[in-house]
């Protein structure tokens, strides 16, 4: 199953000290507008001795309509939220999410990376009815880990057996189409790494259901690849060839009779009744990858191609590997007629920068008896901006907008490198019983958090505490997390 840049992506990461090790945990489901399951354990390996750095969920068929779609764009839907409430006790917080009706993608990472991830987008494209309707087409998010460009593309493609030609023609079309507001990477291809995933809907074709089935249940999976359509369509479409697929060694994923492990065994009603035909299981749940392809050598290159000259010096000085360490469906699971495939990646990098832009600590205690001071100072120059802030955040927090309060940073206060400038926080902003808390520094430029302090105690206000205010929670702060233990 391994095709394109086979070579790249098989390389041995091992005996390598010139790059940092990286885990990444994808999972791509269509959950049939289903509810989350009130465990994710198996989900997310919660119980796996070694954590992901990184946690890329993409989901198809979120519940939308338009009720919960109207609520979901004011609160997070209940996935989100779900999935926020786990990890954050775990020190990972939500860095990005996008939605377009029922898909919707999501990007967590530890804390410790988070001042290291970069120039954030994300964007859709609907290729569903008429181009108008968001029910199928593809989501993602683009952003620099550690000075790399990483892309992530979630999508859903149309449905049925007869489609495989129409599912190739949307992929391209999203991979065409799509542009991010980033003059190094302006289109999915542009990017270092582009993982492309989702409820892609290509099915097996030719061989009757009594043989799939057979070869199901006695676990000759490699009997039915060659009949796989994306594994057909990927012979005579180029675009294809580029993208990596580890072996597809695990029960196909679709179609299964609602909270069972039972392939589809409904009767479908017809104009003329019931008819006994089921949807054949198919590999319609898949995660895929593409090392952009390695530039030729500077002298065999046309002067003129700038960009590619620039890619052959980053493949050298800066080596990206990746191996496919896990690619599996997960049977726990019976909420949907489809089951979550989950896939590890080790991602092997030689980081390009590794100071965080900016230093903050907070000046002197703090409680909500006296105003507030923060010092920071710019480490490297970046774009500074008007509409750049300074938030306060309990330990734990679950995301970017998960502030206490906020305090805006002038544009001007940032122009000299290394000096030490003071903000200040208002006395009624801060939190009345205290708690362990972090400060965070958002650039708008850059859409992601470029410094995060050491944790620091609030102490509880003297003031409420002599008016009679109990102090049996800690305004809200819980410790989910010991401030001493936030960076381990």
């Amino acid at each position: 199953m391994m095709e394109g840049n086979e070579e790249q992506s098989e390389l041995s990461l091992e005996g390598n000290d010139e790059g940092d090790s990286f885990r990444l945990h994808m999972v791509t489901w269509n959950v049939a507008t289903a509810d989350p399951p009130e465990d994710v354990t198996a989900l997310l390996h919660l119980n796996s001795p070694k954590s992901p750095d990184l946690y890329v969920i993409g989901l198809q068929e979120v519940y939308s309509g338009p009720m919960r779609f109207v609520s979901d764009t004011v609160y997070d839907d209940p996935w989100s939220q779900l999935l926020m409430s786990i990890l954050a006790p775990r020190k990972y917080i939500k860095v990005s999410s996008i939605r377009m009706q029922g898909l919707l993608l999501l990007f967590f990472s530890k804390l410790e990376h988070v001042p290291f991830i970069r120039d954030i987008k994300a964007t859709y494209t609907r290729t569903g009815i008429f181009g108008y309707w968001g029910n199928k087409g593809g989501v993602s998010v683009r952003l620099s880990f550690y000075g790399h460009m990483l892309c992530f593309l979630n999508c859903h493609l149309a449905a049925h057996m007869k489609y495989a030609t129409e599912r190739v023609d949307e992929f391209e079309y999203i991979m065409d189409t799509q542009t991010f507001d980033c003059k190094k990477a302006p289109r999915i291809v542009d990017h270092r790494l582009v993982f492309w995933f989702g409820d892609l809907n290509f099915r097996i074709q030719d061989h009757g259901m009594h043989f799939v089935r057979s070869c199901i249940n006695n676990q000759t999976y490699n009997l039915l690849w060659s009949n796989d359509q994306l594994t057909m369509m990927k012979k005579k479409e180029q675009m294809l060839q580029e993208f990596d697929e580890g072996p597809l060694d695990f029960q196909p994923t679709y179609k299964f009779d609602l909270n069972s492990d039972t392939y589809d065994s409904r009767l479908y009603r017809t104009w003329f009744g019931f008819n006994g035909k089921k949807r054949k299981p198919a590999w319609t749940d898949r995660i895929l990858w593409r090392l952009r392809p390695k530039a030729p050598p500077p002298d065999e290159l046309d002067g003129a191609d700038v960009k590619k000259v620039g890619h052959v010096e980053e493949d050298e000085e800066y080596p990206l590997k990746i191996r496919q360490d896990l690619y599996t469906s997960n049977m726990e699971y019976s909420i949907s007629d489809h089951k979550p495939v989950i896939s590890i990646f080790t991602l092997e990098l030689r980081k390009m920068y590794e100071t965080p832009l900016v230093r903050l600590q907070p000046e002197g205690d703090w409680s909500a008896d006296i105003d507030a001071m923060v010092l920071y100072s710019p480490l490297q120059p970046f774009p500074s901006s008007t509409w750049d802030w300074i938030g306060l955040y309990k330990v734990g927090f679950t995301s970017v907008m998960d502030y206490i309060t906020y305090t805006w940073v002038k544009d001007d206060e940032v122009a000299f490198n290394e000096e030490i400038i003071q903000v200040y926080v208002s006395k009624e902003e801060i939190p009345v019983r205290g708690g362990e808390c972090v400060l965070c520094y958002y650039s708008s430029a850059l859409q992601s958090i470029i410094g995060i302090s050491e944790p620091f105690k609030v102490h509880e206000s003297k003031v409420a505490s002599e008016e009679g205010l109990e102090p049996d929670k800690i305004n809200g702060l819980d410790k989910s997390i010991e401030g001493e233990d936030f960076w381990d």
